[in-house]
Protein backbone atom coordinates (compact mmCIF):
# COMPACT_ATOMS: atom_id res chain seq x y z
CA UNK A 1 0.00 0.00 0.00
CA UNK A 2 1.54 3.37 -0.99
CA UNK A 3 2.22 5.78 1.84
CA UNK A 4 0.06 8.85 2.26
CA UNK A 5 1.44 12.05 0.82
CA UNK A 6 2.00 15.32 2.64
CA UNK A 7 -1.24 17.02 1.64
CA UNK A 8 -3.37 14.02 2.58
CA UNK A 9 -1.67 13.79 5.97
CA UNK A 10 -2.18 17.50 6.59
CA UNK A 11 -5.88 17.14 5.75
CA UNK A 12 -6.23 14.38 8.32
CA UNK A 13 -4.41 15.90 11.31
CA UNK A 14 -1.12 17.36 12.53
CA UNK A 15 2.13 16.48 10.81
CA UNK A 16 5.18 16.36 13.09
CA UNK A 17 8.43 17.54 11.54
CA UNK A 18 11.92 16.66 12.70
CA UNK A 19 14.35 18.90 14.58
CA UNK A 20 17.80 20.40 14.34
CA UNK A 21 20.32 18.75 12.03
CA UNK A 22 23.31 21.04 11.33
CA UNK A 23 23.25 22.66 14.76
CA UNK A 24 23.04 19.31 16.55
CA UNK A 25 25.62 17.68 14.31
CA UNK A 26 27.99 20.54 15.10
CA UNK A 27 27.51 19.99 18.83
CA UNK A 28 28.34 16.33 18.29
CA UNK A 29 31.48 17.18 16.32
CA UNK A 30 30.30 16.50 12.76
CA UNK A 31 29.93 20.02 11.31
CA UNK A 32 31.83 23.29 11.44
CA UNK A 33 30.46 25.90 13.80
CA UNK A 34 29.39 29.07 12.04
CA UNK A 35 29.74 27.59 8.58
CA UNK A 36 27.06 24.93 9.21
CA UNK A 37 27.43 23.36 5.76
CA UNK A 38 26.50 19.68 5.37
CA UNK A 39 29.73 17.90 4.41
CA UNK A 40 28.86 15.35 7.11
CA UNK A 41 26.46 13.55 4.74
CA UNK A 42 29.55 12.36 2.85
CA UNK A 43 32.27 12.47 5.49
CA UNK A 44 30.28 11.16 8.48
CA UNK A 45 27.16 9.51 7.04
CA UNK A 46 26.70 7.24 10.05
CA UNK A 47 26.31 10.29 12.31
CA UNK A 48 23.70 11.87 10.04
CA UNK A 49 21.77 8.61 9.71
CA UNK A 50 21.81 8.10 13.48
CA UNK A 51 20.34 11.54 14.11
CA UNK A 52 17.68 11.02 11.43
CA UNK A 53 16.73 7.75 13.10
CA UNK A 54 16.49 9.39 16.50
CA UNK A 55 13.91 11.83 15.16
CA UNK A 56 12.00 9.01 13.46
CA UNK A 57 11.96 6.97 16.67
CA UNK A 58 10.75 10.04 18.55
CA UNK A 59 7.67 10.24 16.34
CA UNK A 60 8.50 12.57 13.43
CA UNK A 61 6.43 12.12 10.29
CA UNK A 62 9.12 13.69 8.11
CA UNK A 63 12.82 13.20 7.46
CA UNK A 64 14.25 16.34 5.94
CA UNK A 65 17.43 15.94 3.93
CA UNK A 66 20.51 17.18 5.78
CA UNK A 67 21.21 19.61 2.97
CA UNK A 68 21.11 22.99 4.70
CA UNK A 69 23.40 25.48 2.94
CA UNK A 70 24.14 22.86 0.28
CA UNK A 71 24.65 25.20 -2.65
CA UNK A 72 27.89 25.62 -4.54
CA UNK A 73 28.15 29.32 -3.78
CA UNK A 74 27.61 28.76 -0.05
CA UNK A 75 30.14 25.92 0.02
CA UNK A 76 32.69 28.33 -1.44
CA UNK A 77 31.67 31.30 0.70
CA UNK A 78 34.44 32.77 2.89
CA UNK A 79 36.89 30.13 1.65
CA UNK A 80 40.18 31.56 0.45
CA UNK A 81 42.35 30.25 -2.37
CA UNK A 82 44.31 27.97 -0.02
CA UNK A 83 41.23 26.05 1.16
CA UNK A 84 40.12 23.27 -1.14
CA UNK A 85 36.36 22.87 -1.66
CA UNK A 86 36.06 19.10 -1.53
CA UNK A 87 32.33 18.64 -2.27
CA UNK A 88 29.72 20.07 -4.60
CA UNK A 89 26.03 20.70 -4.13
CA UNK A 90 24.97 17.82 -6.39
CA UNK A 91 27.00 15.18 -4.54
CA UNK A 92 25.95 16.42 -1.10
CA UNK A 93 22.26 16.50 -2.02
CA UNK A 94 22.42 13.00 -3.48
CA UNK A 95 24.10 11.67 -0.34
CA UNK A 96 21.60 13.50 1.88
CA UNK A 97 18.70 11.92 0.00
CA UNK A 98 20.14 8.42 0.36
CA UNK A 99 20.47 8.84 4.12
CA UNK A 100 16.98 10.31 4.44
CA UNK A 101 15.50 7.35 2.55
CA UNK A 102 17.17 4.87 4.87
CA UNK A 103 15.78 6.58 7.95
CA UNK A 104 12.32 7.26 6.52
CA UNK A 105 11.78 3.61 5.67
CA UNK A 106 11.65 2.71 9.36
CA UNK A 107 8.36 4.41 10.15
CA UNK A 108 6.61 5.26 6.87
CA UNK A 109 8.00 8.81 7.03
CA UNK A 110 7.93 11.35 4.25
CA UNK A 111 11.16 12.67 2.74
CA UNK A 112 11.55 16.43 2.36
CA UNK A 113 14.16 17.99 0.11
CA UNK A 114 15.48 21.17 1.68
CA UNK A 115 16.37 24.52 0.08
CA UNK A 116 18.08 27.41 1.88
CA UNK A 117 19.28 30.93 1.01
CA UNK A 118 22.24 31.43 -1.30
CA UNK A 119 24.91 34.17 -1.06
CA UNK A 120 24.54 34.81 -4.79
CA UNK A 121 21.19 36.49 -4.25
CA UNK A 122 22.74 39.30 -2.26
CA UNK A 123 26.16 39.42 -3.91
CA UNK A 124 25.45 38.76 -7.60
CA UNK A 125 21.73 39.17 -8.18
CA UNK A 126 18.69 37.14 -9.14
CA UNK A 127 20.10 35.41 -12.23
CA UNK A 128 23.03 33.91 -10.31
CA UNK A 129 20.78 32.91 -7.42
CA UNK A 130 18.31 31.23 -9.76
CA UNK A 131 21.12 29.07 -11.15
CA UNK A 132 21.96 27.88 -7.63
CA UNK A 133 18.34 27.03 -6.81
CA UNK A 134 17.93 25.30 -10.17
CA UNK A 135 21.00 23.12 -9.52
CA UNK A 136 19.62 22.03 -6.18
CA UNK A 137 16.22 21.29 -7.68
CA UNK A 138 17.85 19.21 -10.39
CA UNK A 139 19.73 17.22 -7.76
CA UNK A 140 16.39 16.23 -6.20
CA UNK A 141 14.63 15.37 -9.46
CA UNK A 142 15.37 11.64 -9.52
CA UNK A 143 15.71 11.05 -5.77
CA UNK A 144 12.12 9.98 -5.06
CA UNK A 145 11.45 12.63 -2.42
CA UNK A 146 7.90 13.46 -1.30
CA UNK A 147 7.95 17.25 -1.09
CA UNK A 148 10.30 20.23 -0.96
CA UNK A 149 10.77 22.79 1.79
CA UNK A 150 12.48 26.19 1.71
CA UNK A 151 13.69 27.36 5.10
CA UNK A 152 15.72 30.09 6.78
CA UNK A 153 14.92 32.76 4.21
CA UNK A 154 15.03 36.35 5.47
CA UNK A 155 14.13 38.13 2.22
CA UNK A 156 10.69 37.65 0.70
CA UNK A 157 12.02 38.32 -2.80
CA UNK A 158 14.59 35.54 -2.47
CA UNK A 159 12.11 32.94 -1.28
CA UNK A 160 9.77 33.89 -4.14
CA UNK A 161 12.63 33.25 -6.55
CA UNK A 162 13.43 29.94 -4.91
CA UNK A 163 9.78 28.89 -5.02
CA UNK A 164 9.67 29.39 -8.79
CA UNK A 165 12.41 26.75 -9.16
CA UNK A 166 10.95 24.42 -6.52
CA UNK A 167 7.62 24.31 -8.35
CA UNK A 168 9.29 22.85 -11.44
CA UNK A 169 9.65 19.56 -9.53
CA UNK A 170 5.84 19.18 -9.43
CA UNK A 171 5.89 18.28 -5.75
CA UNK A 172 4.13 19.87 -2.76
CA UNK A 173 5.98 23.04 -1.72
CA UNK A 174 6.53 24.45 1.78
CA UNK A 175 7.94 27.94 2.32
CA UNK A 176 9.34 29.12 5.67
CA UNK A 177 10.85 32.46 6.59
CA UNK A 178 12.89 33.31 9.69
CA UNK A 179 10.82 36.35 10.57
CA UNK A 180 9.60 37.83 13.83
CA UNK A 181 7.60 40.93 14.62
CA UNK A 182 9.73 43.23 12.43
CA UNK A 183 9.24 41.23 9.22
CA UNK A 184 11.93 40.44 6.69
CA UNK A 185 15.43 41.86 6.28
CA UNK A 186 14.11 44.83 4.30
CA UNK A 187 11.28 45.58 6.69
CA UNK A 188 8.54 43.91 4.64
CA UNK A 189 5.83 43.15 7.18
CA UNK A 190 4.91 39.72 8.45
CA UNK A 191 1.53 40.10 6.80
CA UNK A 192 2.90 40.97 3.38
CA UNK A 193 5.44 38.15 3.59
CA UNK A 194 2.64 35.70 4.38
CA UNK A 195 0.47 36.77 1.46
CA UNK A 196 3.37 36.84 -1.00
CA UNK A 197 4.54 33.36 0.06
CA UNK A 198 1.01 32.06 -0.43
CA UNK A 199 0.68 33.67 -3.85
CA UNK A 200 3.71 31.75 -5.15
CA UNK A 201 1.43 28.72 -5.20
CA UNK A 202 3.07 27.10 -2.18
CA UNK A 203 0.93 24.54 -0.38
CA UNK A 204 2.19 25.35 3.12
CA UNK A 205 3.61 28.62 4.49
CA UNK A 206 5.02 29.77 7.80
CA UNK A 207 8.18 30.34 9.82
CA UNK A 208 11.31 28.63 11.04
CA UNK A 209 14.40 29.42 13.10
CA UNK A 210 15.62 32.74 14.62
CA UNK A 211 12.84 33.05 17.20
CA UNK A 212 11.58 30.92 20.08
CA UNK A 213 8.26 29.15 20.45
CA UNK A 214 6.51 32.07 22.15
CA UNK A 215 7.52 34.68 19.59
CA UNK A 216 6.76 32.21 16.82
CA UNK A 217 3.19 31.74 18.02
CA UNK A 218 2.68 35.51 17.89
CA UNK A 219 4.05 35.63 14.35
CA UNK A 220 1.98 32.67 13.22
CA UNK A 221 -1.18 34.34 14.50
CA UNK A 222 -0.38 37.37 12.33
CA UNK A 223 0.26 35.11 9.34
CA UNK A 224 -3.02 33.30 9.85
CA UNK A 225 -4.95 36.56 10.18
CA UNK A 226 -3.30 38.05 7.09
CA UNK A 227 -4.20 35.05 4.93
CA UNK A 228 -7.73 35.00 6.23
CA UNK A 229 -8.14 38.71 5.42
CA UNK A 230 -7.15 37.95 1.82
CA UNK A 231 -9.41 34.85 1.69
CA UNK A 232 -6.37 32.63 1.13
CA UNK A 233 -6.51 29.11 2.50
CA UNK A 234 -3.14 27.47 3.10
CA UNK A 235 -1.78 24.93 5.51
CA UNK A 236 0.51 26.50 8.11
CA UNK A 237 3.93 25.44 9.40
CA UNK A 238 6.17 26.62 12.21
CA UNK A 239 9.55 25.29 13.28
CA UNK A 240 11.03 27.62 15.94
CA UNK A 241 14.35 27.46 17.72
CA UNK A 242 14.58 25.21 20.76
CA UNK A 243 15.94 28.05 22.91
CA UNK A 244 13.88 30.49 24.96
CA UNK A 245 14.86 33.96 23.76
CA UNK A 246 12.29 36.58 24.80
CA UNK A 247 15.07 39.15 24.97
CA UNK A 248 15.62 38.74 21.21
CA UNK A 249 11.98 39.12 20.18
CA UNK A 250 12.39 42.72 19.03
CA UNK A 251 15.61 42.15 17.12
CA UNK A 252 15.22 41.38 13.39
CA UNK A 253 17.87 38.64 13.63
CA UNK A 254 16.38 36.97 16.67
CA UNK A 255 18.63 34.68 18.68
CA UNK A 256 21.56 35.25 16.33
CA UNK A 257 21.90 38.68 17.97
CA UNK A 258 22.39 37.21 21.44
CA UNK A 259 25.97 37.28 22.77
CA UNK A 260 25.56 33.60 23.70
CA UNK A 261 25.10 32.53 20.08
CA UNK A 262 26.27 30.00 19.04
CA UNK A 263 28.35 28.36 21.78
CA UNK A 264 26.65 29.27 25.06
CA UNK A 265 22.93 28.89 24.42
CA UNK A 266 22.56 25.66 26.39
CA UNK A 267 21.03 27.24 29.53
CA UNK A 268 18.18 28.54 27.35
CA UNK A 269 17.08 25.14 26.00
CA UNK A 270 13.35 24.60 26.40
CA UNK A 271 12.12 21.72 28.55
CA UNK A 272 10.12 18.82 27.20
CA UNK A 273 7.13 20.14 29.15
CA UNK A 274 7.42 23.46 27.32
CA UNK A 275 7.58 21.49 24.07
CA UNK A 276 4.30 19.74 25.01
CA UNK A 277 2.68 23.10 25.72
CA UNK A 278 3.95 24.65 22.49
CA UNK A 279 2.69 21.77 20.35
CA UNK A 280 -0.78 22.07 21.85
CA UNK A 281 -0.91 25.86 21.45
CA UNK A 282 0.37 25.73 17.87
CA UNK A 283 -2.19 23.11 16.88
CA UNK A 284 -5.04 25.01 18.51
CA UNK A 285 -3.89 28.17 16.73
CA UNK A 286 -4.30 26.36 13.42
CA UNK A 287 -0.75 25.30 12.62
CA UNK A 288 -0.83 22.00 10.73
CA UNK A 289 2.87 21.15 10.45
CA UNK A 290 4.82 21.48 13.70
CA UNK A 291 8.54 20.84 13.93
CA UNK A 292 11.72 22.39 15.26
CA UNK A 293 14.89 24.12 14.13
CA UNK A 294 18.20 24.92 15.89
CA UNK A 295 18.20 23.57 19.43
CA UNK A 296 15.35 21.10 18.91
CA UNK A 297 16.52 17.66 19.95
CA UNK A 298 14.77 14.29 19.55
CA UNK A 299 13.19 14.46 23.02
CA UNK A 300 11.43 17.69 22.02
CA UNK A 301 9.98 16.02 18.93
CA UNK A 302 8.91 13.10 21.12
CA UNK A 303 6.99 15.59 23.28
CA UNK A 304 5.20 16.91 20.18
CA UNK A 305 4.26 13.40 19.11
CA UNK A 306 3.04 12.44 22.59
CA UNK A 307 1.03 15.64 23.03
CA UNK A 308 -0.71 15.34 19.66
CA UNK A 309 -1.17 11.56 19.67
CA UNK A 310 -5.00 11.85 19.99
CA UNK A 311 -5.18 14.11 16.93
CA UNK A 312 -2.77 11.89 14.99
CA UNK A 313 -4.70 8.78 16.09
CA UNK A 314 -1.53 6.94 17.00
CA UNK A 315 1.23 6.90 19.57
CA UNK A 316 4.87 7.54 18.68
CA UNK A 317 7.26 4.56 18.60
CA UNK A 318 8.70 5.51 22.02
CA UNK A 319 5.32 5.48 23.78
CA UNK A 320 6.01 2.24 25.67
CA UNK A 321 9.18 3.71 27.19
CA UNK A 322 8.61 7.44 27.46
CA UNK A 323 5.03 8.34 28.27
CA UNK A 324 4.84 11.74 29.90
CA UNK A 325 2.57 12.99 32.68
CA UNK A 326 1.68 9.81 34.50
CA UNK A 327 0.54 6.34 33.60
CA UNK A 328 2.20 3.10 34.59
CA UNK A 329 5.60 4.48 33.69
CA UNK A 330 5.79 6.51 36.92
CA UNK A 331 4.12 4.07 39.29
CA UNK A 332 7.17 2.00 40.09
CA UNK A 333 9.94 4.49 39.51
CA UNK A 334 12.48 6.19 41.67
CA UNK A 335 10.85 9.53 40.93
CA UNK A 336 7.49 8.35 42.25
CA UNK A 337 9.14 7.20 45.46
CA UNK A 338 10.78 10.60 45.88
CA UNK A 339 7.79 12.80 45.13
CA UNK A 340 4.79 10.50 45.55
CA UNK A 341 1.56 11.44 43.82
CA UNK A 342 2.35 14.97 42.62
CA UNK A 343 4.94 13.78 40.13
CA UNK A 344 2.36 11.75 38.25
CA UNK A 345 0.18 14.69 37.28
CA UNK A 346 0.29 17.04 34.35
CA UNK A 347 -0.64 19.87 36.71
CA UNK A 348 2.66 19.46 38.56
CA UNK A 349 4.73 19.66 35.39
CA UNK A 350 2.79 22.43 33.68
CA UNK A 351 2.93 24.48 36.85
CA UNK A 352 6.64 24.16 37.48
CA UNK A 353 8.99 27.09 36.87
CA UNK A 354 12.41 25.52 36.42
CA UNK A 355 15.51 27.33 37.58
CA UNK A 356 18.08 28.36 35.00
CA UNK A 357 20.57 25.94 36.50
CA UNK A 358 23.28 28.59 36.51
CA UNK A 359 23.68 30.32 39.87
CA UNK A 360 24.02 34.11 39.74
CA UNK A 361 23.31 34.24 36.01
CA UNK A 362 21.26 37.17 34.70
CA UNK A 363 17.66 36.57 33.77
CA UNK A 364 18.31 37.76 30.23
CA UNK A 365 21.06 39.36 28.17
CA UNK A 366 21.21 42.29 25.79
CA UNK A 367 21.10 41.54 22.05
CA UNK A 368 24.01 42.92 20.07
CA UNK A 369 23.06 46.12 18.28
CA UNK A 370 24.15 46.99 14.77
CA UNK A 371 24.98 43.43 13.74
CA UNK A 372 24.61 42.36 10.13
CA UNK A 373 23.60 38.84 9.26
CA UNK A 374 25.75 37.24 6.57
Amino acid sequence: MPKKGLLQRLSEGPVIGDGSMCYTLEKRGYAKCGVFTPEAVVEYPEAVLQLHREYVRSGADVVQTAAFYSSDDKLAYHRNETVEISHCSASLNKAACELARKAAAQNDCLIAGGFSPVPSFRDEGEAAARKEFAKQAEAYRDENIDFVIAEFFHDIAEIELCASEMKKLNLPVILCMRIGKTGDVNGVSVEECAVRMAKTGADVVGTNCSFDCNTTLKTMRRIKDALRKENINKYLICQPTGFLCPDAEDHPNGFFALPEYPLCLDPRIMTRVEAHKFAREAWELGVNYIGGCCGFEPHHIRSFAEELAPERKRNPPVHDMARAFGGDFFKNSLTSEMRKESLRTAEHWYGIRPASGRPFSPAMTEPVSGMKFQ
